[in-house]
Protein backbone atom coordinates (compact mmCIF):
# COMPACT_ATOMS: atom_id res chain seq x y z
CA UNK A 1 0.00 0.00 0.00
CA UNK A 2 1.17 3.45 -1.37
CA UNK A 3 0.52 4.59 2.46
CA UNK A 4 3.44 2.92 4.33
CA UNK A 5 6.26 4.80 2.04
CA UNK A 6 4.43 8.44 2.73
CA UNK A 7 4.44 7.43 6.48
CA UNK A 8 8.21 8.26 6.54
CA UNK A 9 8.14 11.29 4.50
CA UNK A 10 5.26 12.20 6.96
CA UNK A 11 7.66 11.50 9.89
CA UNK A 12 10.25 13.76 8.43
CA UNK A 13 7.50 16.55 7.66
CA UNK A 14 6.86 16.49 11.62
CA UNK A 15 10.40 15.82 13.17
CA UNK A 16 10.85 19.42 10.41
CA UNK A 17 8.08 21.35 12.53
CA UNK A 18 9.29 19.99 15.87
CA UNK A 19 13.33 21.57 15.04
CA UNK A 20 11.24 24.89 14.02
CA UNK A 21 9.58 25.09 17.19
CA UNK A 22 12.49 23.69 19.27
CA UNK A 23 14.97 26.60 17.40
CA UNK A 24 12.25 29.49 18.09
CA UNK A 25 12.21 28.49 21.74
CA UNK A 26 16.08 28.57 21.70
CA UNK A 27 16.46 32.05 19.47
CA UNK A 28 13.88 34.13 20.89
CA UNK A 29 15.17 34.18 24.56
CA UNK A 30 18.64 34.02 23.06
CA UNK A 31 17.98 37.10 21.13
CA UNK A 32 16.27 38.65 23.81
CA UNK A 33 19.51 38.45 25.51
CA UNK A 34 21.30 40.50 23.48
CA UNK A 35 18.56 43.54 23.59
CA UNK A 36 16.30 42.48 20.70
CA UNK A 37 13.23 43.23 20.88
CA UNK A 38 11.02 41.87 17.95
CA UNK A 39 7.77 43.29 19.15
CA UNK A 40 9.42 46.90 18.11
CA UNK A 41 11.94 45.53 15.23
CA UNK A 42 10.45 45.78 11.75
CA UNK A 43 11.84 44.30 8.61
CA UNK A 44 14.93 42.15 10.02
CA UNK A 45 15.80 38.59 9.58
CA UNK A 46 16.93 36.43 12.19
CA UNK A 47 20.43 36.02 10.12
CA UNK A 48 21.15 39.68 10.84
CA UNK A 49 21.74 38.86 14.75
CA UNK A 50 23.27 35.61 14.04
CA UNK A 51 26.71 36.54 14.61
CA UNK A 52 25.83 37.86 17.78
CA UNK A 53 23.78 34.38 19.07
CA UNK A 54 25.95 31.65 20.57
CA UNK A 55 26.67 28.32 17.98
CA UNK A 56 24.52 26.24 20.30
CA UNK A 57 21.54 28.64 19.12
CA UNK A 58 22.42 29.09 15.55
CA UNK A 59 22.72 25.28 15.19
CA UNK A 60 19.45 24.48 15.74
CA UNK A 61 18.60 27.52 13.04
CA UNK A 62 21.25 25.96 10.40
CA UNK A 63 19.86 22.55 11.01
CA UNK A 64 15.88 23.71 10.40
CA UNK A 65 17.30 25.43 6.98
CA UNK A 66 19.07 22.02 6.20
CA UNK A 67 15.53 20.47 6.27
CA UNK A 68 14.35 22.14 3.99
CA UNK A 69 16.92 21.82 1.50
CA UNK A 70 17.89 17.80 0.45
CA UNK A 71 14.88 16.20 2.09
CA UNK A 72 12.81 18.18 -0.41
CA UNK A 73 14.38 15.14 -2.95
CA UNK A 74 12.89 12.72 -0.42
CA UNK A 75 9.84 13.92 -0.40
CA UNK A 76 9.33 14.17 -4.45
CA UNK A 77 11.25 10.41 -4.72
CA UNK A 78 8.54 8.89 -1.77
CA UNK A 79 6.09 11.06 -3.95
CA UNK A 80 6.99 8.88 -7.22
CA UNK A 81 7.35 6.03 -5.98
CA UNK A 82 4.00 5.74 -4.20
CA UNK A 83 2.49 7.10 -7.48
CA UNK A 84 4.34 4.58 -9.54
CA UNK A 85 3.38 1.46 -6.73
CA UNK A 86 6.66 1.12 -6.74
CA UNK A 87 6.42 0.75 -2.56
CA UNK A 88 8.43 -1.88 -1.97
CA UNK A 89 10.12 -3.34 1.53
CA UNK A 90 13.07 -2.22 0.03
CA UNK A 91 12.20 1.42 -0.64
CA UNK A 92 9.98 1.80 2.37
CA UNK A 93 13.07 0.29 4.76
CA UNK A 94 15.13 2.76 2.65
CA UNK A 95 12.64 5.54 3.34
CA UNK A 96 12.56 4.65 7.00
CA UNK A 97 16.63 4.92 6.90
CA UNK A 98 16.17 8.08 5.41
CA UNK A 99 14.10 9.31 8.02
CA UNK A 100 16.24 7.96 10.82
CA UNK A 101 19.65 9.15 9.84
CA UNK A 102 17.97 12.86 9.10
CA UNK A 103 16.78 13.06 12.47
CA UNK A 104 20.00 11.83 14.24
CA UNK A 105 21.73 14.56 12.16
CA UNK A 106 19.28 16.57 13.12
CA UNK A 107 19.85 15.71 16.92
CA UNK A 108 23.57 15.60 16.66
CA UNK A 109 23.59 19.25 14.87
CA UNK A 110 21.92 20.69 17.17
CA UNK A 111 23.39 19.34 20.62
CA UNK A 112 27.05 18.27 19.35
CA UNK A 113 27.92 19.65 15.97
CA UNK A 114 31.31 17.87 15.24
CA UNK A 115 31.15 17.96 11.18
CA UNK A 116 32.93 14.66 11.35
CA UNK A 117 29.98 12.56 12.57
CA UNK A 118 27.30 15.05 11.02
CA UNK A 119 29.28 14.26 7.24
CA UNK A 120 28.93 11.13 8.05
CA UNK A 121 25.27 10.87 8.61
CA UNK A 122 24.70 12.89 6.23
CA UNK A 123 26.34 10.76 3.59
CA UNK A 124 24.75 7.96 4.58
CA UNK A 125 21.09 9.25 4.13
CA UNK A 126 22.14 10.45 1.39
CA UNK A 127 23.07 7.07 -0.10
CA UNK A 128 19.28 6.05 0.89
CA UNK A 129 18.31 9.16 -0.85
CA UNK A 130 20.07 7.81 -3.65
CA UNK A 131 18.97 4.12 -4.19
CA UNK A 132 15.76 5.39 -3.53
CA UNK A 133 15.99 7.98 -6.79
CA UNK A 134 17.15 5.39 -8.59
CA UNK A 135 14.40 2.88 -7.75
CA UNK A 136 11.86 5.96 -8.52
CA UNK A 137 13.81 6.23 -12.14
CA UNK A 138 13.46 2.25 -12.58
CA UNK A 139 9.79 2.65 -11.34
CA UNK A 140 9.15 5.35 -13.91
CA UNK A 141 10.70 3.56 -16.92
Amino acid sequence: MAGSILLPATVLVLWTLVMLFWMAGVRVPAAQRIGVDIAKNTGGRASDIEPQLPPAVTWKSHNHTHLHEQPTLFYATVLILAVQGAHTELNVGLAWAYVGLRIAHSLWQALVNKINVRFALFLASTLCLLVLAVNALRATL
